[in-house]
């Protein structure tokens, strides 16, 4: 009824569409099983790589807290280790040590050089978010809190780079906080 005399054309574009999904490119086709093909590489590295950064966050001097499960005194570590098989992936969040929680957060993001402030997840490059200053800026203090977002938090999803890289570049950026 929208479209008129062009409501069959419609039809028999958006239908098709929808039920077989989009016809990709063979290039895009060949990066998607170029990808598949490495990600238990990948993966292996990543998960290797974010518990050495739980474990250097959890000792360090300006961090209050951090939520991994890959950590032994995490609650859900049982659980890594059954249906895991002890990976338990590459996303930590932890809390900066500081009265003035959003600000340090934004500090520390700004700091970072090699992480790469993004929102979205499991990339082969290391990421970084504080939500405080980012995804929920628009928020107030109560607000943040109802949302369970705290303001000194920091979400890190870690990538394939040389350990040492990633931990030196947490390093500046925690003293500058």
């Amino acid at each position: 009824e929208v479209l008129g005399p062009a409501s069959y054309i419609g039809r028999a574009r958006v239908v098709p569409l929808r039920n077989m999904g989009a016809a990709i490119s063979p290039f895009n086709t060949f990066l998607i099983m170029q990808g598949i093909e490495t990600v238990a590489l990948r993966m292996d590295r990543i998960c290797d790589n974010a518990l050495s950064v739980a474990s250097f966050l959890k000792s360090h001097a300006k961090v209050g807290w951090v939520n991994y499960a890959g950590l032994s005194d995490h609650p859900d570590h049982g659980l890594v280790k059954t249906l895991m098989g002890g990976r338990a992936s590459g996303i930590i969040s932890f809390g900066l040590k500081a009265k003035d929680g959003r600000e340090a957060g934004a500090r520390f993001q700004d700091a970072l050089k090699l992480f790469t402030r993004l929102v979205n997840i499991g990339d082969a490059k290391s990421l970084a978010c504080h939500p405080a200053s980012t995804t929920h800026r628009q928020l107030g203090a109560d607000e943040l809190a109802k949302a369970g977002v705290q303001e000194d938090m920091v979400r890190l999803s870690i990538g394939i780079e040389h350990i040492d890289d990633l931990l030196e570049d947490l390093s500046q950026a925690l003293a500058g906080t």
